[in-house]
């Protein structure tokens, strides 16, 4: 047996080992100029099809795969967009795969939204009677807000930064506030092996989030 058998029989035992139903929601952020690159966003879906990955948000800050989005269904037949899928996609195994595509945009708006609702809210208190709040605007405020409005998706329980930057490039932050986030480099040296570890590191660890 050479080096690359060895290696690849690592690779399965360690696939194997998997706790993967830890892994119930995953985000992946991809530098927009890289999201060009359709065909390599597929096989890194595939990659995460073929381990057991069911639910995955991909963003980017300009909404190029959003773009994409009709090319990535058209190969990955056993996928389906978030918005058919009615129930929580996390409290379930499906038999295909959801994603969700997210661009800076839609964290604007949706702030804006959540904002908007918040000094309508605040505004009917003060005209019927009541004191306008002057408070500061908490988390929890938005939070409700935001889930109101509909914007307030799954959050993921780990980030995969796909880039040349250490940064999750804008992703809605009020969606990761116990998000494990892992740098993975540019998308054009993507490695099954380094997505493997990733998510086996993720997954072989306790993680407590309050809940």
């Amino acid at each position: 047996m050479d080096f690359r058998d060895g290696a690849h029989n690592l690779y399965h035992i360690i696939v194997a080992s998997l706790h993967i139903g830890k892994l119930r929601y995953l985000a992946v952020v991809i530098e927009s100029e890289e999201a060009h690159q359709t065909s390599k966003v597929i096989k890194l879906l595939q990659w995460l099809d073929s381990v057991g990955v069911k639910n995955v948000c991909l963003y980017d800050m300009n909404g190029v795969l959003k773009k994409s989005k009709d090319t990535i269904f058209q190969i990955m037949k056993n996928a389906k967009s978030i918005e058919e899928v009615n129930e929580d996609v996390t409290h379930h195994a499906p038999d295909h795969m959801t994603l969700e595509f997210v661009s800076y945009v839609d964290g604007k708006e949706a702030v804006a939204k959540a904002a908007n609702l918040i000094f309508v809210e605040n505004f009917k208190r003060h005209d019927i009677g009541g004191e306008l709040d002057h408070q500061i605007l908490l988390e929890s405020h938005l939070n409700q807000a935001l889930q109101i409005v509909g914007c307030k998706g799954p959050e993921p329980d780990l980030l995969l930064v796909y880039g040349p930057v250490r940064s999750h490039l804008g992703f809605p932050p009020w969606r990761i506030r116990y998000t494990e986030i892992v740098h993975m480099g540019s998308l054009n040296f993507m490695r099954y092996g380094s997505l493997i570890k990733a998510i086996y590191n993720f997954t072989k660890v306790r993680h407590n989030y309050g809940t």
